[in-house]
Parts: C-alpha cells; sequence; structure tokens
C-alpha cells in the first residue's frame, strides 16, 4: 500500500505543478485549501458513517477518498508521507 500512496502522493504533486483542465485534483488545488479541508472533513463524517452501518466495500472506497482528499491537503501544506512517517517514528521509539 505504501507503494501506491507513494505513487498518488506523486500524481497529486505534478497536478500541482502542472494543472490538467478538467482534472479533479486541479480543481482542488485551485478552490484552495478551504475547500480542501472541508472535503477532508466530509470524507472522515463518511468514513466514520460507513464504519457504523455499511458494507465493507463501501467503508474500503470511504477511506481510500479521505486517504486521497487527506494527500491534497498536505501537498497544499507542502507535508510529505515522509513528514507523517518521521512523526510516526518519532512517537514510538
Amino acid at each position: 500500500m505504501t507503494d501506491m500512496l507513494h505513487e498518488l502522493e506523486a500524481i497529486i504533486q505534478d497536478r500541482k505543478a502542472n494543472p490538467r483542465a478538467g482534472s479533479y485534483t486541479t480543481s482542488l488545488f485551485e478552490a484552495g485549501p478551504n475547500r480542501m479541508a472541508q472535503k477532508v472533513g466530509e470524507e472522515a463524517v463518511e468514513v466514520i458513517v460507513a464504519a457504523l452501518g455499511q458494507t465493507r466495500p463501501d467503508q474500503i472506497n470511504e477511506l481510500a477518498d479521505l486517504f486521497y482528499h487527506t494527500l491534497v491537503l498536505m501537498s497544499h501544506l507542502g507535508l510529505s508521507l515522509e513528514d507523517i512517517e518521521a512523526e510516526l517514528r518519532r512517537r514510538h521509539r
């Protein structure tokens, strides 16, 4: 999974550096941090709803959406998966 997250992170970074018309990721960058944060919040709520009563495929879908939107927000903030990994390692030493 980590490879896929890094691949997705690279795609998001590419859309940030090279916006493409019609790209959802590009539209999030154009909308700005308030919209990005809003989407993370919406997806987090959808994960909770799915966890409390939806099917496993629904849960997986909603968690994937949350990961994606979190990566977009992280990119905007100048954060990377390596930053998060370093913090998690620091906490568990």
